[in-house]
């Protein structure tokens, strides 16, 4: 074959020719050529050998090209520029986390619906509120754009106080259903995305509980598990160990007749206090937090806690006004509460709380929220110091009452109730807002049902998160009845039908409220100016709107009328401006107090729905009684940086915004 006549050397299955010089035959000094021999190959039996340049090139000839300057310059650039790019990449990697302002966590980000179990939906027809009724509602929530479900005290208890003093702490009373229930709805709200906070009170327990029928009887150590104290007896009247009066009224001391001693109760007679002096009753209680956050729970609402420790001296508390010859004191108002409540180490304990969530909380996105809910009217201070410290953090915040609270309903009562807060919450914290709670009358009943939507407007665009009790998304009133608490507890009105759909039975555990036909979920669905409506389109404003989600809250004005404030955002030229009248008709020139104020704004909302979408003049801004408008304008001087503001501007988390990225940073 031709392959060995030009000394071809086989590599592989391929064919290189070796270096050679193809010399030209002189055939007339050579001899005779010798004859070829033939032989016959089928031509489809052999396959034709291709030849590729390079194919089996030998290490010693790749490392001859790869030395060429082109290959190794090449080789070298290409390797330096991924060395580069890695570095750049790291680099701006770590710049982006350095820069980003911090992420709200999901109990800043979204308003928070309280829940008053027994009164939201029947699922059993008992006439009684259960948690699957709660499961079966879930779209509700969803639908008003909420991701936080705050539900007030389910567990196992007598019910002497609505549920309040707990027989036992780990079980789920029959009312409401059993833990398979509630494990059920743990896992319907967290596959919708939502999160549960569960109120918890630690301060006392019931009389039926068996830690206290161990007590009574000196068991082991359950003896010290409550507070007991002799009492005088004389003429089968028991004289108790001071003055100190519970919150009900009425000696905060109760003889046991099983102990022979007084028991101490700072609510109820049948809600003796437990003894946080003891260790091993802290203990208790930090395990049942772990239970619950075990279970899934996202985060607790810790009540009456400034009740937790007493003075151990027993000294009486010193009336407010001198009581007449001979008198005592029983009212809770007529005293000083300085023995009974917010003792030295109280602090301690809440931080304990604090602590023992964390150890839940490292799990990445599972952030267990605390609250703590103890209504401080007088005492603002005091109410602020559950905050914790700069380095030491107790709640995430104390729930807000101020604008509960408010007497004599205007514009400047509703600033000073927003500047209370702001001006005494330590910095870098984060603000809260509430107007309705199930221990106070409802917005409609409190101050006008024409205020109803001006409120609610209030309650989702100012900074911080909001908390709506069920039923003010609609514009619920109080039912009348004898009993103090439990006209703002009606059942919610879901329909027209009979019993307003809350319940299937035929009769509800109170009373529904009579204009259900009128004021129920199902019918304010359907109506574009609807208290449901205007309350879905504020959530979706403040989800979608960066200044109303994080921004700044500059005090613009208010007077006897209107309360006027902006929301704006470091980097974006679109600045909020909320005119909101608490009083009578009114008229306001905002030109002449904002420098810089164009002359023309957009109505972005309006609790009188057909002026959506107008332009209004900044010179002349009218409003009536009970309206709220939420304007927008553009301008590149917003009202924090003005000088004439300095002071009246509050940010919680700081963050600017680049248009260019399309991205927020810190610091800025």
């Amino acid at each position: 074959m031709e392959l060995s006549e030009k000394r071809g050397v086989e590599n592989n299955g391929f064919v290189q020719n070796e270096a050679f010089e193809d010399k030209e035959t002189d055939t007339s000094s050579q001899g005779e050529m010798p004859e070829k021999c033939s032989v016959d190959v089928d031509p489809f039996a052999v396959e034709e050998t291709v030849l590729k340049p390079y194919a089996g090139m030998p290490k010693e000839v790749l490392l001859q090209f790869s030395n060429q300057a082109r290959y190794r310059v090449t080789r070298e650039i290409l390797f330096w520029l991924i060395i580069a790019g890695s570095i750049a990449l790291v680099c701006a990697t770590i710049a982006i986390i350095a820069l980003s302002p911090k992420c709200l966590d999901w109990w800043q980000a979204s308003p928070i619906y309280q829940i008053y179990p027994r009164s939201f939906k029947d699922s059993n027809m008992d006439g009684n509120g259960d948690l699957k009724g709660i499961q079966e509602k879930l779209d509700h929530i969803t639908y008003l754009n909420i991701k936080t479900i705050w539900i007030t005290s389910f567990l196992k208890s007598p019910l002497k106080d609505l549920g309040y003093g707990a027989e036992d702490f780990y079980d789920i009373d029959p009312t409401f259903g059993c833990m398979k229930d509630f494990e059920n709805l743990l896992v319907a709200i967290h596959d919708k995305g939502l999160k549960v906070i569960m109120d918890f009170i630690p301060n006392h327990t019931s009389d039926k509980h068996r830690w206290f029928q161990l007590s009574r009887n000196r068991t082991g150590k359950y003896t010290d598990y409550y507070i007991w104290q002799d009492c005088t007896q004389a003429g089968g009247s028991v004289t108790p160990p001071n003055n100190w009066v519970s919150v009900f009224g009425g000696s905060s001391w109760q003889f046991d007749d099983v102990r022979k001693q007084c028991y101490l109760h700072q609510f109820g007679k049948e809600q003796p206090d437990l003894n946080f002096r003891n260790p091993a009753v802290q203990q208790e209680i930090h395990d049942i937090i772990k239970f619950w956050l075990s279970k899934g729970v996202d985060g607790f609402s810790f009540s009456t806690v400034k009740f937790l420790l007493e003075a151990t001296h027993l000294r009486d508390e010193p009336p407010v006004n001198k009581p007449p010859s001979g008198g005592s004191s029983t009212a809770y108002s007529q005293l000083y509460h300085d023995y009974t409540t917010t003792q030295v180490g109280l602090h301690d304990i809440i931080r304990g709380f604090r602590h023992t969530m964390n150890e839940f909380s490292r799990e990445p996105g599972r952030y267990r929220f605390m609250g703590s809910n103890d209504d401080e009217k007088e005492d603002i201070e005091a109410t602020m110091m559950y905050y914790g410290t700069t380095f030491i953090q107790e709640a995430d915040f104390p729930f807000n009452f101020n604008l509960i609270n408010v007497e004599n309903l205007s514009g400047n009562s509703i600033f000073e109730a927003v500047d209370s807060w702001m001006k005494n919450m330590p910095a870098g914290k984060w603000p809260n807002w509430a107007v309705g709670s199930p221990n106070a009358a409802r917005i409609s009943t409190r101050i006008g049902k024409e205020y109803i939507n001006v409120m609610n407007m209030l309650l989702l665009t100012l900074p911080g998160t909001p908390v709506t009790y069920y039923g003010e998304e609609i514009g619920m009133e109080n039912i009348a009845s004898g009993n103090v608490t439990l006209p703002e507890k009606s059942p919610m009105q879901w329909d027209g039908n009979v019993n307003a759909g809350f319940t299937e039975g035929n009769s509800s555990w109170l009373p529904v409220n009579s204009n259900y036909q009128s004021v129920n979920v199902e019918i304010q669905s359907t109506l574009a100016n609807s208290t449901l409506s205007l309350y879905r389109a504020l959530t979706s404003l403040r989800n979608d709107e960066l200044p109303l989600n994080r921004g700044w809250m500059c005090h613009i004005w208010n007077d006897s009328n209107v309360f006027v404030y902006t929301r704006e955002l470091d980097g974006l030229d679109r600045v909020f401006m909320m005119v909101l009248n608490f009083g009578q008709e009114s008229a306001i020139d905002l030109k002449t107090r904002v420098p810089n104020l164009p002359c023309e704004a957009v109505v972005r909302l309006s609790t009188h729905f057909n002026k959506a979408g107008t332009v209004v003049t900044t010179k002349l801004i009218k409003t009536e009684m009970g309206e709220g408008l939420v304007l927008e304008y553009k301008t590149a001087k917003p009202v924090h940086t003005m000088e004439a503001f300095q002071g009246k501007c509050f940010v919680a988390e700081k963050a600017c915004y680049s248009k260019a990225l399309n991205l927020l940073y810190a610091p800025c």
